[in-house]
C-alpha cells in the first residue's frame, strides 16, 4: 500500500506522483493508495488499471481543481469540455472511496462546462464520494461517436472507438445544475444524494444504440436549492438515451413533466426516460411527458444491481467483482 498525505507524513504528497509511480507496474497486481485527510490542488490523471483510490474521509478528503471550458491553452484553443476536468479516470478495474472531486470554476453561464470527474473505464466503482460542482459535473464515459457541434471533441479520449463500460455509484453525493451527469457508460447510482444547486436537468444520456441500460437511479434522493419546478430529471444528450428513477424521492424542484427533449428537432421515439414507484414531492406519475414510461413492478423488478452491470464477465460491484 502507497500513502499519500498532504502534510508529508506519507509515501507522497501529491496524489499524482503516487500515480505516476505505479503507472509503470504490470496491470495484473492491485494497488492500494491511502490518500489522508487535506486538501489536494490536483488535476489528476489515472489510466493504470486495477487501482483503489482510498480517502480517509469524503468530507475531509478533497481533489480540487478549476480548469473549465471556456479556458484557453497557451496557444489560444479552448479546452472545451473534456479537458476541463479535475481527475481522469481512464482505466479499468478502479475502486474509489471516501474522496471529493470538485471543480471549484464556477456556474456555466460564467465559464462554461466544468468537469470534476472524467470516468471512462469498465469495472469501475465508487462508494461514499462526492462530485461538486455545476455544469456537467460528472462524465460516465465514453464519449458518442461523433461531436454535433464541431469537429472534435478534445480531450484524454478524444478519437478513441467507444466501447460498453460499466460503473457503480454507491452512497455518492453529486451536485450539480445543467446536465450535471451526463454521458454514454451503463451506470448504477445506488442510494445517492443528488442535489441541484440550480435550475437544469440532473442528466443528459448518451446511451449507445443497441446498449440495454444506461443510467439507472436506486433508491436515490433529489434534493437541492433549485426553485420549484426548474429541473429536468434528464434530457436526451443521443436519440437512444436511457435513464431509469427506481423508488427514488424527488423534491419539489423536479418539474411536472420531469423530462425535456434536447430540443424540439430531435426525435424521442428511441429515447428511454423511466420511473417506477418515485415518491415525494415532485413524483407527479400522471403528469409525466407522454413519450416518458412508468414501469410496472415486474418491469422495475428487471432493473437489478446484479443484471444491469453484468455485461459478459457477470460484474457485479456491490458482490465484490466479476465471477470468473
Amino acid at each position: 500500500m502507497i500513502t499519500v498525505a498532504a502534510d508529508g507524513s506519507g509515501d507522497f504528497i501529491r496524489i499524482q506522483d503516487a500515480i505516476d509511480q505505479v503507472t509503470g507496474a504490470p496491470g495484473v497486481e492491485h494497488i492500494v493508495i491511502s490518500i489522508k485527510k487535506g486538501i489536494y490542488p490536483e488535476k489528476l490523471h489515472l489510466v493504470r488499471p486495477n487501482v483503489s483510490l482510498i480517502g480517509e474521509s469524503v468530507e475531509t478528503t478533497i481533489i480540487t481543481y478549476g480548469d473549465y471550458a471556456n479556458k484557453e491553452f497557451p496557444n489560444g484553443e479552448l479546452y472545451h469540455t473534456f479537458h476541463s476536468y479535475t481527475a481522469f479516470i481512464g482505466a479499468d478495474d478502479v475502486t474509489v472511496e471516501g474522496l471529493t472531486f470538485e471543480n471549484t470554476a464556477g456556474k456555466g453561464e460564467d465559464v462554461g462546462q466544468a468537469l470534476a470527474a472524467y470516468v471512462d473505464g469498465d469495472r469501475v466503482s465508487f462508494r461514499h464520494c462526492r462530485f461538486l460542482g455545476h455544469q456537467d459535473t460528472l462524465f460516465t464515459g465514453p464519449l458518442p461517436p461523433k461531436p454535433r457541434d464541431r469537429a472534435t471533441f478534445g480531450g484524454p479520449r478524444d478519437g478513441v472507438p467507444p466501447r460498453p463500460v460499466r460503473q457503480y455509484y454507491e452512497r455518492c453525493y453529486i451536485q450539480g445544475d445543467v446536465d450535471f451527469i451526463f454521458g454514454s457508460a451503463t451506470a448504477v447510482f445506488l442510494h445517492c444524494d443528488i442535489v441541484s444547486s440550480g435550475s437544469g436537468w440532473v442528466t443528459a444520456a448518451s446511451t449507445p444504440e443497441g446498449v440495454p441500460y444506461g443510467y439507472v437511479f436506486i433508491g436515490c434522493r433529489l434534493t437541492g436549492e433549485a426553485a420549484a419546478e426548474t429541473v429536468g430529471l434528464g434530457r436526451p444528450w443521443r436519440n437512444e438515451a436511457h435513464v431509469a428513477f427506481l423508488h427514488c424521492w424527488l423534491g419539489p424542484h423536479v418539474k411536472r413533466g420531469g423530462w425535456d427533449r434536447w430540443n424540439e428537432r430531435e426525435p424521442v421515439e428511441a429515447v428511454r426516460f423511466v420511473e417506477h414507484g418515485s415518491t415525494g414531492p415532485g413524483a407527479r406519475a400522471g403528469e409525466r411527458e407522454a413519450w416518458s414510461r412508468q414501469l410496472t413492478a415486474e418491469q422495475a423488478a428487471a432493473y437489478t444491481v446484479e443484471r444491469v452491470l453484468a455485461g459478459r464477465d457477470g460484474w457485479h460491484r456491490a458482490a465484490g467483482g466479476a465471477e470468473r
